[in-house]
């Protein structure tokens, strides 16, 4: 009896219980009433400079060239989604640069032959290289040096995680000569962690590119003006130098979680 006398009261307590509970949020709803017929401020983007992407207030133009660059070499960016939200791009920057027929930018993971019939034909004609480091891949200077040097570059725009996808599940970028970039310049892109110490940003790796293509020394330090003043005018403002993975776990300074992936885990130590 007594065990059936704790039930029951047990029981009771439940169904009487949520009558306070119902009566402080109906006491809760009836105090914000007011908050309702508040009006409501419409978030509005500042106004945007139209050749530089950059809000008009801190505008980049006076540090892009004048006139968009001549160059013959004609630069395909496949960008991943991500890259396109967020506020400190290189991208837009490295468009201001050349003129509209050099640099074409596509976004988004998957590439088909039947969606992007021009990007096709692209990869399909034999002179097309594609910048992504490899085994397999040939130094973008020894391709420089043949006597008919290729017109058109693909390069991947996002993390190297995010490029690797692109990469590896478009079977039309693994049809062009992948080339790679031999250079021990660390990236100027210091707002933004890097992998490794060498490891550079779109704009830089398409400066570096252009320049051994277009075989003009002046187009890298043209390219990177920008990027150098976009990173001076944040670090002034408040932001922080990143400094690449490698030289974080090199010197003891990694102070986030190491990965439980394996593979992660490897190539984490690797950086060591």
């Amino acid at each position: 009896m007594e065990r059936g006398a704790l039930a029951g009261g047990s029981a009771a307590a439940e169904v009487a219980g949520p009558a306070p509970t119902a009566a402080l949020a109906e006491e809760e709803r009836e105090s914000c009433a007011g908050l309702w017929e508040l009006p409501v401020e419409r978030c509005e983007r500042r106004p945007e400079c139209g050749r530089c992407g950059r809000p008009q207030k801190v505008c980049l133009c006076p540090f892009l060239p004048v006139h968009p660059l001549k160059v013959s070499t004609c630069l395909y960016i496949i960008q991943h989604p991500a890259e396109e939200s967020r506020v400190l791009r290189t991208v837009p920057l490295l468009v201001a640069c050349l003129p509209p027929d050099k640099c074409k930018v596509l976004i988004g993971r998957r590439f088909s032959e039947d969606r992007y019939p021009e990007l096709a034909a692209v990869c399909r004609n034999p002179s097309t290289l594609i910048l992504y480091p490899g085994a397999e891949a040939t130094n973008l200077e020894e391709i420089a040096l043949m006597p008919s040097s290729p017109s058109v570059m693909i390069i991947i725009d996002g993390t190297w995680s995010q490029a690797k996808d692109i990469f590896y599940k478009n079977s039309l970028f693994r049809l062009p000569k992948q080339v790679q970039l031999k250079t021990n310049i660390s990236s100027q892109y210091v707002i933004r962690t890097q992998p490794t110490n060498t490891c550079l940003s779109t704009l830089e790796c398409a400066a570096v590119a252009l320049t051994i293509m277009e075989k003009n020394k002046s187009i890298q330090e043209t390219i990177l003006r920008p990027l150098q003043a976009l990173c001076s005018f944040q670090l002034q403002h408040g932001a922080q130098i990143h400094h690449s993975k490698e030289h974080l776990l090199k010197n003891g300074l990694y102070d986030k979680p190491m990965p439980k992936n394996k593979r992660k885990l490897r190539r984490m130590e690797l950086l060591k």
